[in-house]
């Protein structure tokens, strides 16, 4: 085993525990690690496996809370909304974009951290949630960032822990589900990639185990603290990533 395969290992240990924890982040927290070390068109399949194993491992968190007229509005809207964004990588700049929402996460999950109480968004129904999933589905289909925008708006809707999760986890893994096909489909995998997968599948099961166990000791506002936290490192990751690649265009 050499010095390549234990980072692997530690970044797959850490993120799998994170999104045990808190039903997504697997990629957020892995590429931290794996950015400096592997190609990154070798490191993104191994994300999106890595997510989506954890969402299968998750999926008992969520079993008894998962209701299909909440979750599948924003799980159609995502569907809907991937080929859009595809369709607009000829006419936005994939790194514009993606400086944009790193600095919408980052400006605003601080603010509704420090706020007394988070604001609750309660107009729009099933529209408006389908509306958050398409604005998901085409932020993955164009710049690859399909998860916060569902996950922001969860808090905006002041959803219970268990409801927030559940609608997380769904819309991860069917969007997850979606790419991993796809990867596939193109042959996208190469043999180096599966032979990864075969290192990440064993590393992460236990730490993702435990995250599960943890979360159901949270409570709903420690839990949505915990989203907005994660969403709003999220934001200055993707910002400080996309600028250099904006201004060196």
């Amino acid at each position: 085993m050499d010095t390549l395969d234990l980072v692997v290992i530690g970044g797959a240990i850490v993120a799998g525990f994170v999104q045990g924890l808190s039903g997504f982040a697997f990629g957020l927290v892995a590429m931290a690690v794996w950015v400096w070390w592997l190609d990154p068109h070798v490191a993104g399949p191994m994300v999106i496996f890595g997510g989506l194993l954890g969402q299968i491992l998750s999926l008992g968190t969520i079993r008894a809370t998962f209701k299909l007229q909440r979750c599948g509005p924003v799980i159609l809207g995502g569907a809907l909304g991937v080929p859009i964004g595809v369709a607009l990588l000829n006419t936005i700049q994939p790194s514009a974009f993606k400086l944009f929402v790193g600095l919408v996460l980052a400006i605003t999950c601080p603010l509704m951290l420090a706020a007394k109480q988070i604001p609750k968004v309660s107009a729009g129904g099933k529209w408006a949630d389908a509306g958050a999933g398409v604005i998901g589905g085409v932020m993955g289909g164009l710049g690859g960032l399909s998860g916060p925008a569902p996950t922001l708006w969860t808090a905006l809707r002041g959803w219970s822990r268990d409801d927030q999760r559940a609608v997380i986890q769904s819309f991860n893994l069917a969007m997850q589900t979606l790419t991993m096909s796809a990867y596939i489909y193109s042959g996208i995998i190469t043999a180096e990639m599966v032979r990864y997968f075969a290192i990440i599948a064993p590393a992460m099961l236990i730490p993702s185990l435990i995250g599960n166990r943890l979360y159901s000791r949270l409570g709903d506002d420690t839990f949505r603290r915990i989203v907005l936290v994660l969403l709003t490192i999220s934001g200055l990751v993707i910002a400080l990533n996309a600028g250099p690649q904006l201004f060196a265009a």
